[in-house]
């Protein structure tokens, strides 16, 4: 990349982070979708903290989400990830990426769309299944057809994370790239409701 090319991203990443004026950005999808290596470009670049929401839960509840799902239930993972994200979106700039089920619960979405800027990050199930393949700390794919489960919830949650702010495509592409892509589409969701 060129020294030009870096000094319009930069430019562009303060830029966005003045109109946002402390408020934060979430960013929510499928697990998979590239959350949490965006969201650590995107905070790096607009000088802001990064968060992961599953992290802060593991933080409070003392143990790993798929020991929380085995022990407490998914109803009481997501009581807990409310609460976790109400408190942790009270600090200013901020960039969270949350669980791939956060968004999909209607306590936490109204958390997400009244005190941040929401952005999907959409991908295709191939996309997700590869790179989520890659890992075995993914409760809800514990199943005897991991595929299927992930494409059911694909189903499930795309008319939901919909309602997000902002829609950004992932693809095989660096992510370095879609923080661009985020950059951009944000600048332009701030900028046509000035």
């Amino acid at each position: 990349m060129s020294r030009s090319d870096a000094a319009s991203r930069h430019a562009q990443a303060q830029h966005l982070a003045a109109l946002l004026a402390g408020r934060p950005l979430a960013l929510v999808g499928m697990m998979g979708a590239g959350k949490t290596t965006v969201g650590r470009r995107l905070a790096s670049r607009m000088g802001r903290a990064f968060l992961d929401s599953d992290e802060e839960i593991e933080r409070a509840a003392q143990m790993s989400i798929p020991e929380i799902f085995a022990q407490r239930g998914e109803v009481e993972f997501r009581a807990g990830e409310t609460r976790v994200i109400a408190r942790v979106l009270k600090h200013p700039n901020l960039v969270l990426a949350t669980g791939g089920g956060a968004f999909v619960n209607l306590e936490t979405r109204a958390v997400l769309k009244s005190e941040a800027v929401s952005v999907w990050i959409k991908a295709d199930a191939d996309l997700l299944f590869a790179r989520v393949s890659r890992r075995s700390n993914r409760p809800l794919l514990q199943t005897a057809n991991p595929r299927q489960t992930l494409e059911r919830l694909v189903e499930e949650r795309y008319p939901i994370y919909a309602e997000a702010d902002v829609t950004v495509v992932s693809r095989d592409v660096p992510q370095e790239t879609v923080a661009s892509d985020l950059i951009e589409a944000v600048l332009a969701y701030l900028k046509g409701k000035a």
